[in-house]
């Protein structure tokens, strides 16, 4: 409803504007919540029921690494090394290449 009062405009501006400021610090409050929320206990039960896989596939990985670096340390051409960069999928494999090959260029160097 209009009012031609300006004390109660400003009244009723400034109710206004409290309400507006506790429902700001209401919505806060709930994001806040919700941004610090606990993990799930179900999330941290499907970790603990994988880890045993995830171990094992470590496991292997690093087998395979080692295996790999010992076939690089036969390989004495840097095209050869090249090649086999440019075929690696997984960033620790093109790593273990990438250092054979500055090693091999040192040698040659050298």
């Amino acid at each position: 409803e209009a009012t031609v009062d300006l004390a109660e405009r400003r009244r009723i501006r400034s109710a206004i504007r409290e309400l507006q400021r506790q429902e700001l610090e209401r919505d806060e409050e709930t994001l806040a919540s919700k941004r610090f929320r606990p993990e799930r206990s179900s999330h941290r039960q499907d970790d603990k029921e994988n880890w045993p896989q995830s171990q094992c596939l470590e496991e292997e990985q690093q087998a395979a690494l080692a295996a790999l670096s010992e076939q690089l340390e036969a390989i004495t051409s840097v095209e050869e090394l090249t090649k086999l960069l440019r075929a690696a999928g997984e960033y620790e494999e093109r790593k273990l290449i990438r250092a054979a090959i500055r090693k091999l260029r040192a040698e040659e160097i050298e």
